[in-house]
């Protein structure tokens, strides 16, 4: 028999009401399971047999001890009357980022009731009379940064965030400080349902970057203005290395280059030899669905691609600096589809290599040549006895020159 779970969602009053039906519920019930703030607020109401499972990390020990569970029960759950179950308390909607939405990841064949609660930036926008059928929805719960990333690069009017211990509406205002989204305030909800602790303020990025909020909150930022947005950034807004501007991609060969790396399709870009940036930057102010990791062999391009990202609004940006054939390369996130080389201090072939490693089968490398007759050893000849050793298909290549600058061929390869 596949197991059988109630979830009920509960707020932070630490008297909760519940209808008669999941009353009835709770008083027939053998096995409890929630967290521990939500086994504080329920005790009180639990059978003096009841055993309770504590929904802590890691979670498959939890499921573990859900299916060793054998409590039967004689509430009429589904097609049988005698169904074995599990109780489980959640905060708000368990479908809303909730436990629910785990136990069906999890066990795919349980069957699951629900029984829902206002989820808590519902909560937050009903104290503020504020619509939310608009509002683009964050979570920052144990999650890391890049859906929060996206909906300020996409500058979003109304964002509902979703928060922990370490992503606090502090930190959070002082993420959009540093990157220049300033033109949002920021509503926080405080111990949401509950009659003695529960507060709402609604403050400057600047106010809430210094203040401590009691957890749990959740917080709705709304926004009053949009900063501008640019289809490629004029180079002379770049800060760059030493000053020298033959370091930096050129705007038009950067849009090109963008195009040629085919991003709107694509999940995970490499940049390899960022110097100032630019290149990532871009891609990540047009694309920021993708995962972007920049490598650079100089330790002083690290403070100048930070400098630049925080300039342009560009935030999530993973910065690698060393020796790209030494080190360790960033595959949690998943493998790279696509890849441009910036740079390759005459170790292009060696690089691909490495690259071509962990490239997807349907990614791409880009590689912009530069044709001087100064180079004895022109960089397309060895863009080209690269992709013949590597056993690589090359697409047509685009030359351009632009004003006074050598001439420069972008190149693209396959498997």
């Amino acid at each position: 028999m596949s197991e059988k779970f109630i979830v009920i969602g509960i707020t932070d009053n630490p008297k909760p009401y519940f209808p008669p039906e999941v009353m009835d519920i709770i008083r027939n019930g053998k096995v409890f399971s929630g967290g521990k703030r939500h086994h504080e607020i329920v005790a009180p109401l639990l059978p003096a047999d009841a055993e309770w499972i504590d929904i802590t990390a890691p979670l498959d020990a939890v499921f573990n001890n859900y299916q060793l569970s054998s409590v039967r029960s004689a509430l009429p759950l589904g097609s049988s009357k005698n169904c074995q179950f599990i109780i489980i308390f959640a905060s708000g909607d368990p479908l809303f980022f909730g436990f629910a939405n785990t136990i069906r990841r999890k066990m795919p064949e349980a069957e699951v009731v629900l029984y829902p609660a206002f989820n808590s930036l519902q909560m937050l926008a009903h104290r503020l009379v504020m619509p939310y059928h608009d509002m683009r929805i964050v979570s920052l719960t144990g999650r890391p940064w890049p859906e929060f990333d996206k909906a300020l690069i996409e500058q979003a009017v109304k964002i509902g965030v979703l928060t922990d211990r370490e992503h606090t509406p502090a930190a959070i205002a002082q993420r959009m400080m540093d990157y220049g989204y300033t033109s949002y305030k920021m509503s926080v909800g405080e111990h949401l349902g509950n009659p003695t602790l529960e507060r709402v303020s609604t403050l400057s990025l600047e106010e809430a970057a210094q203040r401590d909020f009691d957890y749990p909150n959740c917080v709705i930022l709304h926004s009053w203005s949009k900063r501008q947005s640019r289809f490629g950034i004029p180079d002379s807004e770049f800060t760059l290395l030493d000053g020298r501007e033959k370091m930096i991609t050129k705007m038009p060969i950067r849009l090109l280059t963008l195009q040629a790396l085919d991003l709107p399709r694509r999940h995970v870009f490499w940049d390899i030899g960022f110097c100032t940036g630019s290149v990532s930057i871009e891609a990540r102010l047009q694309f920021p669905h993708l995962q972007i990791h920049a490598f650079e062999i100089r330790p002083e391009c690290e403070a100048i691609i930070h400098e630049n990202a925080r300039r342009f609004g560009a935030p999530g940006i993973n910065v690698h600096i060393g020796d790209f054939l030494s080190t360790p390369l960033p595959l949690g996130e998943g493998v790279p589809d696509a890849i441009f080389i910036g740079g390759h201090g005459g170790h292009l072939k060696e690089i691909m290599a490495k690259a071509l490693r962990y490239l997807a089968p349907d990614g791409c490398i880009v590689f912009n040549s530069v044709s001087s007759p100064k180079v004895h050893t022109d960089s397309h000849q060895l863009w080209d006895e690269a992709c013949t050793a590597l056993g690589l298909q090359q697409e047509p290549p685009l030359r351009i020159q632009l004003n006074e600058y050598n001439p420069i061929e972008i190149l693209k390869c396959s498997r």
